[in-house]
This record gives structure tokens, sequence and C-alpha cells, in this order.
């Protein structure tokens, strides 16, 4: 018994002996016939259990070795994963279960990461993100400090008792790094069922280095090493799942004839003469080690571990005699696509408007999945939301199968309707359209039910290309890009010129990084002054902000033009996994427009805070009045991060005049544009009070201007300005009757960065005769298909005052 344990035996004897006494003294006290039958049945059983105490639970003197508790066993588990990461399972008791992610941290996870052989851990996951195990849940509420040397010592509720379900089975995610020295004697690496990691080689000369690689023989990782799979039996169905793992859509017919150069001995003149007239094989012959064999897919599968195969055993060199190994050729998606004659066939399928897009993720291929219905696009509700149906997404979007099908708006909340629920896929279809749905009701789901995904992209190498340099954390730093990296050469690493880099190229920057969003960028980087890196490689440079790498941004080629080439000058970054992301509630602006002559005399801190139109400075002040197009505006976040002024407190401007401080000089934009995008009228709102006027139920509100409090703006939290406050209008004095677009855009200069900026402008069509002003049909900028928006932008004029 351990100290531990003695000591709570200890202190249970204690216990039991005063029990004892007590009861002893009680009944003592009395007489025999006064004392209670009760008190003398507990008197009864306190004797009889300190009399087993004393002659069967005596403390167990220490064994002279420890191998009287048998080891505990753990192996990593799930799909899909790398060999480092899965869900974590323990051999205990002779059989082997899974931990709850109840109360699961990172500590947990550095524990079973050193038990594993990994020196720590990098993260961990919860809600069977690698799926659910089976057999019994060994732990649950474990709560390590870090540093024991077994989840043993950890405070837990006991093994094998847990009110979970597999459903919450932990995973664990390793640093990849062995602990020097570790003897695998207590861990089981994987079930024979399992196949970790896969990949294609390419072994045709010059393919080699071109990215993706879309066509190669598929190999398993293997020990130390990569396998075959012997292609007996193999058909398009096994293809496409290998496709779908590698990030492509779908999978194209490969001739196989011509493979069997690198799989076949043959003598060397004949070979010579072979290869001769076709494309360069690589000239070395790699030895053939088959690993699986039998593979059988439906076709559906997101990976290749939940298909049916078999391995090879023990001695493989003489296996797959009748084959040879398998050869997959995949298809790569308009965004992969290398090859002009792909590209132009793409195009031309996607002439028309795609049905189906993803909204508020970080990397290409994830995000929130919208659909186009009614000409409006809206979410799907995750009820019943599964890897297939997340699949069907993937492939129609171009990219390969899914990897997550992700639930309760993990990639921000939508707005507008919830067009689907109950989505139930096969994983055959060609279209989401094609899968059987429910239509929703209002009471079915909110947005904070919307599905997501995260789908298999190729790998395209865009993130060996840059690093970051001088930073307190990985998330940070000055931007170091490699150019100039010929075949074999080493890259030559470089920094980026400060001039116009801004949050958009930090939002590729982080990208391409596979940090997330950006939260900063930033044109002076002295204090980062780190790396010996000193050279100033690239310039100009502008991104949009979808790109995937840098690279594909406008920039000044190989011709340096930066006025400020020392090193304080290069681009920074500071990147985030998180972001928020800000809508304007549309109807709200349609309901409260309306028309004010304001008198001049009114409007000095107005004009001070330049919220008049130009010709306002040769008004015969204080004498008259100014037209203004007033309303109010509601801004949510609707993200997955706060929306925080990028200025600091210490920074902001105070303006005595209306007597507070702006955190923003310009918030948001408001125009009045003719249908031809002409822009007859603007006015602008500095954010001089960035609170959470009201939240959603259980959000907290955090920010409050009152007291020079903090600005922003909470996940799930709203900002208001009323129609009735300074500057909350578009001075129209100037503009003459007719038919017009109002125009609304929030953080217009992208000074704060957000998961999303296509979802900032919100548009309203009007119409003014002069002395009223009738505004209509308002909506966010990207939440009508292209026909609609065609026609929203043409529209002809309004005849009356009846909006049908």
């Amino acid at each position: 018994m351990n100290g531990a344990a003695g000591a709570a035996y200890s202190a249970r004897r204690v216990r039991t002996a005063s029990e004892l006494r007590m009861s002893a003294h009680v009944c003592a006290g009395r007489a025999m016939g006064r004392c209670g039958t009760r008190a003398w049945q507990e008197l009864l059983v306190l004797l009889g259990g300190l009399w087993m105490w004393g002659s069967g639970a005596q403390p167990t003197p220490p064994s002279p070795t420890s191998s009287s508790v048998p080891p505990l066993k753990f192996r990593l588990a799930g799909y899909p994963r790398k060999h480092n990461e899965g869900r974590i399972e323990v051999f205990y008791n002779e059989e082997w279960g899974t931990i709850c992610d109840d109360d699961f941290t990172l500590s947990n996870a550095q524990v079973l990461c050193r038990q594993l052989g990994f020196v720590g851990a990098t993260g961990w996951a919860h809600s069977a993100k690698y799926g659910k195990g089976v057999g019994r849940i060994w732990l649950d509420n474990v709560n390590c400090a870090g540093n024991e040397k077994s989840i043993r010592d950890c405070k837990h509720r006991g093994w094998g008792n847990s009110d979970c379900s597999h459903e919450e089975d932990a995973g664990v995610i390793c640093k990849d790094e062995r602990i020097p020295g570790f003897k695998d004697s207590n861990v089981i690496e994987t079930e024979q069922s399992h196949v970790e990691e896969v990949r294609l080689r390419a072994v045709v000369s010059g393919a080699q280095r071109r990215l993706p690689v879309t066509e190669g023989i598929v190999e398993v990782r293997y020990k130390d090493g990569w396998a075959q799979i012997c292609d007996e039996g193999w058909d398009s169905k096994n293809s496409r799942v290998i496709c779908g793992m590698m990030g492509f859509p779908t999978e194209k017919k490969v001739n196989r004839n011509f493979y069997k150069l690198a799989s076949k001995s043959q003598p060397k003149q004949k070979r010579r003469e072979d290869v001769g007239s076709r494309k360069r094989l690589f000239a070395e012959r790699q030895q053939l080690n088959y690993r699986l064999h039998s593979v059988s897919c439906t076709g559906t599968e997101v990976h290749i571990s939940m298909c049916t195969f078999q391995f090879y055993r023990g001695n493989s060199s003489a296996a797959c005699s009748t084959g040879m190994p398998a050869v997959v050729s995949c298809l790569p998606g308009p965004l992969f696509a290398t090859s002009s004659t792909q590209k132009k066939k793409q195009r031309q399928q996607q002439q028309s408007q795609p049905r189906i897009r993803l909204k508020g993720g970080a990397k290409a291929g994830e995000g929130r999945v919208e659909v186009l219905k009614n000409n409006e696009w809206g979410t799907i509700c995750d009820d019943r939301w599964n890897l297939l149906s997340a699949s069907v997404v993937c492939r129609e979007l171009g990219f390969g199968s899914a990897k997550e099908a992700l639930t309760g708006a993990r990639m921000g909340q939508g707005m507008g309707p919830i067009h689907l629920n109950e989505v139930q896929c096969l994983g055959t279809e060609k279209s989401l359209w094609s899968c059987p749905f429910k239509n929703i009701t209002q009471e079915d789901c909110k947005h904070t039910e919307d599905a997501a995904v995260r789908c298999n992209i190729p790998y395209m190498g865009y993130e060996n290309l840059i690093r970051l340099s001088g930073g307190r954390s990985r998330f940070e730093g000055r931007v170091e890009v490699a150019v100039g990296a010929a075949e074999g050469d080493e890259p030559r690493w470089g920094l980026v010129c400060g001039e116009g880099w801004g949050t958009l190229e930090a939002m590729v920057a982080c990208r391409q990084l596979g940090l997330g969003f950006a939260n900063h960028g930033l044109q002076e980087t002295w204090y980062w002054d780190a790396s010996n890196v000193t050279e100033m490689v690239l310039s100009g440079v502008k991104c949009a902000g979808h790109e995937l790498s840098l690279s594909h941004c406008q920039h000044h080629g190989s011709s340096l033009n930066c006025r400020n080439t020392g090193t304080r000058f290069a681009a920074g970054v500071i990147c985030s996994e998180t972001a928020s992301d800000l809508l304007l509630h549309a109807p709200l602006v349609q309901e409260t427009a309306y028309i004010e002559d304001r008198p001049l005399h009114m409007l000095y801190c107005a004009a001070e805070e330049n919220c008049l139109s130009s010709s306002a400075r040769h008004a015969n002040w204080p004498y008259g009045h100014r037209r203004l197009l007033r309303f109010s505006s509601q801004i949510h976040n609707n993200g997955r991060a706060d929306f925080r002024p990028k200025a600091g407190r210490h920074s902001w401007v105070w303006h005595e005049c209306h007597r507070h401080y702006h955190s923003m000089d310009i918030f948001t934009h408001y125009d009045i544009l003719t249908p031809n995008g002409t822009k007859v009228a603007e006015g602008h709102k500095a954010s001089f009070c960035l609170e959470d006027t009201e939240c959603e139920e259980d959000v907290a509100k955090r920010y409050e201007c009152a007291n020079f409090g903090e600005q922003g703006i909470t996940v799930g939290c709203w900002d208001l300005y009323r129609h009735d406050i300074d500057c909350q209008w578009i001075d129209i004095t100037d503009v003459k009757p007719g038919n017009y677009i109002l125009q609304v855009v929030i953080n217009p200069n992208f000074e704060v960065a957000e998961s999303d900026f296509t979802n900032n402008a919100m548009k309203c069509n009007c119409k003014y005769d002069g002395h009223r002003i009738w505004v209509h049909s308002c909506h966010i900028g990207d939440a009508l298909s292209e026909e609609a928006s065609k026609r929203f932008e043409q529209y002809p004029g309004q005849l009356n005052n009846q909006i049908s």
C-alpha cells in the first residue's frame, strides 16, 4: 500500500474507532431497555467492520519490486490522423479502453504523450475527433499537473468509473519528436487494422518536384519507411478514396502498363529502349516492400482505414506475385489545377454560379457551409451532419474528402435563412442538393447550430516558402520569404518591404504559414530584430486577401522598389487561430430610415468631425439647414473572437466637442450611389463608442464606453448606433431627386482583421423625390445570388410608394 493509501486507511480506522466509542458511550449512559434498537445495530455493524479491517484489510507490506503492478500500455488510434496524434487508448485490467474528455487539459496530454514516447504534447482533441472507440471508458475527469510520470499519478474518478459515452473520447496531438532512448515496451503502436499515413509517390521524371502530386504509386507509412499496396483487385472506388485523402475531388484512369517498368525487372537493354521512347522514369528502381493487399472500398470512405484490406505477414518480398504496386491518378479541383487544359475545362464547367460555398474559414477548404436557395444564401443546420455529407460538399467544391464535419457553428454563425436540416448523403452524390434533407422550420434550428466542414486539400508546399523570426511565439514575427530556389538549390531567404503592408497581406501570410487569421499587419518590426536575414527581396505586395501564398499576390517582382530598405521597415504579422466577423443588421436600416432638415446652429460639432458634405463649409452659418438621411445601424459580431480597435487606449483621440474618444477614426462609410456606382453623397462614422449594447442569451457584455472603459464588440453581441445621434446620417442636401443605392460599409479600410470581409457591405434601393425617401430591399452585400444582385443594380426606379 502506498503512502496515500496508507494515510487514507489510517484515517478510516481513526474515524471508525471514534464512531465506535461514541456509540458505546451513548448506550452506556442509558438503561439497556432505553437504548434504541437502531443504536445497538450501529454498534454491532461498527464492531464487525473493525474486526474485518483488523483481520482482512491490513496494509500490504511493500513488495521488493514494483513488478506486481502491471504496467499500463497505451496506443494512438482512430482516423484520419498522423503517427503522432489520435484517440488515446489505455490497456488496463487485460482490456483496451478510452479516456473521456471531461475536464481534459493540455497537462493531461503532456503526461500521456510522454508515456507514448514523445517529448510532449502540442494539443488535445475532444468529442471523438478521431472516431469513437469501443469497449470500456477507463478514465474520466482526469486532472494532471503535467509533471507526473504516469497517468496513474493524476487525479481521476477511478478506473472504470465514468458517466461518458464514446462520443466523448479524448485524443492527443504529440510533438513529432521521440524521447531519446525511449523503449517501446509499454507502447502498442496501433491496432493491426490501422493505416496511418498515405502518400502518392511520383515516379515520372519531372513530376518529382511539381506540386501537387496528382499521379503516382500509393504508399503507406510502415515503421520508419514507406510500403506499397498490391493492386490485385484494385478498382476505381479504391482510387477515389485515395484521391479524396490527397485533396482531389475525383480520380481518373491511369495507364497501368506504363508503371510496370517501375515495378518489374527487365533486361537492361530492353528497359533502356522502352524508357527512351516514353517519359523518363527514375533511373533507380526502389526495392518494393508490400504491406497491404485485397483492398476493397465502397468509394464513400474518407480514409483507407475504413476500407477492408489485409496485411502481408512475415517476409513480403515474394508478395503480390501476379500484381504490381497500386497506382492512382487524380484530377485536381479548380483552385489547384496546374495545366492550362485543366483550367480551361474547369472554367467552362463553372460558367454558372455555384449553389454552395464555404465562409469564415482561415484555410482553403474549410468554413461554414452555405447554400443558395431562392436566390438567397443561407446556412445548413447541423442535425445529423456527418462525414458523408461533408465529403459531398468538399468534392463538389473541388477539394478532397472531408477531414471533419463540424457542428455548433464552429466556423462562426451565419445570417439570413437556414435552408436545410437533417442532410443525409450516401457519399456517392455529385451535389449536396441530390442528398435527402428536410426543409427548415423556425423552431428547428438557430444559427448557433450552423454546420461547417474541413476538407482534405492537396499538399502544395507553400508553408516551406515563408517563416517568421523574432516573435515571442510562433504566431508572430518578422516575415521572411524564400526566393530563387531552383531545382536542388537552397532557397535564399529575405525580407518583405513594409510599405503598403496591411491586414489583407497579413491574412495571406498567416494562411500560408498555417497559423489561421491575421490580428495585425505591421509595417515596422524593429522590436523583432533577431535574425541574420537582412536583405529585402520583395516589395509592392498587394493582396486581395483570398490568396493561398504571397507569391500569388501582386508585387514588384525582381525589380525591388522600397524607399526604406532597413530591417526595421520589414513587414511583420501577428496571427491568431480565430477572428471576429462583423455584419450589419440590414432590416433595421430599412425600418428606421427618414429625412431630417437640421438647423446649422446644431451642427457645429458634426462639422468639426467632418460629418457633413464639403458644400457645408460655404453655407451661411449659423443660418439655414442641412438635409440629412438618418437611420439606425446595428452591428453584430458573428465571428469567433471579439472585435477590438487596432489602437490601444493610450492612442485614442479625445474630441472635446462631443466629449468622447475615437478608437477608430473611420469605423463605417455611408454612401449614396447612382445605379451605375457613381458616388453622389457620403458620410462616415468614427467609432467613438464601440460597446456591447445587447447580447444573445447566456452571453455577458464585456465592453462599455462609460468612464473611459474598454471598447469592442463581444462574440454574440451587437453595437447599436441610434438614428438620433450625431453623424449617424448622410448629408443629402446636394442630392437631386432620383433612384439611388444606399451603401453602408463596416471596417472599410480593413484596419481590424475579420474572418470574412465580403459581408461587411450592406446595400439598399432608395427613391428620393426631393421631399421624401423610400428605402427598401436592404441586404448584406454577398447575401443574394449573382442574378438577384444584377437585378438589384439594374433597379428601374420606384413609380409609387407601394413596396411589394
